[in-house]
């Protein structure tokens, strides 16, 4: 079984859409998406998700169907400077290194700053709703794998973003969400791809395929947009800090 995740366009924030680039990067996923033969669509309830999936799947003689779980991930903490909400993928690397318990993937979940907002608590519900929908599909958790129940070679593609991707990728593979949020960057229309294999009968484990590709926007003569990044150097003014 593969899934596979597909990042929003270029986004236009305050419209919930897709900025002129962003349109662009959707139309360029067409070919990709013809060339996946998956069995399945899913998409975030979200605007910008839901565009870019409508114009990725122009021509495919298909639909999406909308899961709320896929929205961007809607948990928030406390600034502990501010005491304001704030998402917790969006951390200053100063003060989130230092804390060894963030990079663990048990206790993370129950560090103070995650227990100040509704972080916990939301990232339980969705991985909840991601067991559900990958038991349906034949593979059933079981401690830290997925037990084989109805193996198969089906393809399912999320298009979401990367704050929820992220989630969703750290229960699968069993690491700390802070290490995916504040280490990797899923640049706008980005393709990840997890794989079942079943090395031993009945045990299936996920392994990643690819991680952020964006080869179809350097094939169509795009340069892939930097939202969700940063600046290279911090002398970088016009870059985001």
């Amino acid at each position: 079984m593969r899934i596979v995740f597909l990042r929003h366009g270029d986004p236009d924030y305050e419209h919930d859409s897709l900025t002129e680039k962003g349109f662009r990067e959707a139309k360029l996923l067409r070919e990709r998406i013809k060339n996946m033969g998956a069995n399945e669509y899913y998409c975030s309830p979200l605007g910008r998700a839901r565009i870019t999936c409508e114009t990725a799947m122009e021509f495919v003689d298909d639909s999406a169907v909308v899961l709320d779980w896929l929205m961007e991930f809607p948990g928030y903490i406390l600034d502990p400077v501010t005491n304001k909400k704030r998402i917790p993928w969006d951390l200053m690397p100063s003060y989130w290194t230092c804390d060894k318990d963030l990079y663990d993937k048990d206790k993370w979940l129950n560090t103070p700053l995650m227990q100040s907002g509704t972080a916990h608590t939301v990232y339980k519900e969705v991985c909840e709703k991601l067991d559900e929908f990958i038991e349906k599909h034949g593979y059933k958790r079981e401690g830290n794998y997925y037990k084989a129940v109805n193996p198969n070679k089906d393809t399912i593609v999320f298009f979401c973003h990367f704050g929820i991707e992220s989630v969703l990728l750290s229960h699968i593979l069993g690491v700390s969400p802070l290490v995916l949020w504040q280490s990797f960057v899923a640049l706008p229309t980005s393709v990840t791809t997890i794989q079942t294999e079943e090395r031993e009968e009945g045990i299936a484990y996920f392994r990643c395929r690819g991680f952020g590709d964006v080869s179809h926007l350097y094939k169509g003569g795009e340069t892939p947009s930097e939202s969700a990044a940063f600046c290279e150097m911090f002398s970088e003014k016009d870059k985001r800090h």
